[in-house]
């Protein structure tokens, strides 16, 4: 035990606790992050798919009253027949659209015999990066769309809505629940996206790429560092080791050896210094 002592050194201390601290985080936090990103991604991506070979449905066989949501149809198409309420229309801002700045005008949609859904009914680009332009209305009477269906979003810490100048009330995120506190209209969870040719769309918003990403890669990467951390403390503790055992078998070979008899010469530059 005495060997491993100089382990309980200051700088041997916090190498260990940073090692350990590392290794946890690796497997607790970062692995599991990029790996649920990879799940969710692939999710979406199944759903995308199936999206694309599925015929659409009317929206109520997925959301049949008020308070119903459909996460597990994300993309879904379905149909709906209804009219839309423009008095609680709602813009969100700060969006990215085929990489460009972009406001989405959302409108809330009574189906006939169905719930109230909310309805994103495309982009339009801002005037001088922040200005709202303006836009074709949502159609008056009886319509019948096709769109997809969304999950609403969570909400963005710090970002309140707000009404601008010219009254349009204005959020930064599409999420049901807040809007529907905000315009008094009660609203589904999920919320359906137009395809194009709708009554009503603006701007389409076309489907995200399928591309799994790098998130499998990146958390088996850091499985793969939580691993070799620890590994390499464990190295450097051996190398340690062999170190001071090599100090130790040379000091004691430096004792055991007995001291060599000066030649005549050797004695007469020790008394007198050597000659230049």
């Amino acid at each position: 035990m005495r060997r491993l002592a100089f382990l309980l050194r200051p700088q041997w201390v916090a190498f260990f606790i940073v090692v350990v601290a590392f290794a946890y985080l690796c497997f607790t936090v970062l692995a599991p992050w990029q790996l649920g990103k990879n799940t969710s991604t692939s999710r979406e991506n199944n759903q995308i798919t199936h999206s694309l070979q599925a015929d659409p449905v009317p929206v109520t066989t997925f959301l049949p009253q008020q308070d119903s949501a459909a996460p597990d149809a994300q993309w879904q198409r379905v149909t709906a027949t209804g009219h839309y309420l423009p008095k609680a229309e709602v813009l969100v801002r700060l969006r990215v659209v085929d990489g460009a700045p972009a406001f989405e005008v959302l409108t809330p949609f009574a189906v006939d015999d169905g719930p109230v859904v909310l309805v994103d009914r495309g982009f339009i680009e801002p005037i001088d990066g922040n200005k709202v332009p303006e836009f074709a209305a949502a159609p008056t009477g009886q319509v019948s769309i096709t769109a997809r269906l969304r999950d609403e979003e969570a909400l963005i810490p710090g970002k309140t809505p707000f009404r601008s100048d010219d009254g349009a009330q204005q959020v930064y995120s599409i999420n049901t629940g807040q809007i529907a506190s905000l315009t008094g209209v009660p609203l589904t969870g999920s919320y359906l996206q137009l395809v194009a040719d709708q009554p009503g769309g603006l701007g389409e918003i076309s489907l995200p790429h399928l591309d799994a990403g790098p998130f499998l890669s990146y958390g088996i990467q850091w499985i793969a560092f939580g691993i070799v951390a620890p590994l390499g403390l464990g190295y450097f503790v051996y190398a340690e080791l062999q170190q001071r055992r090599r100090e130790r078998a040379a000091a004691q070979a430096a004792e055991k050896e007995p001291p060599r008899e000066l030649t005549g010469e050797e004695k007469i530059a020790d008394r007198y210094g050597k000659r230049r």
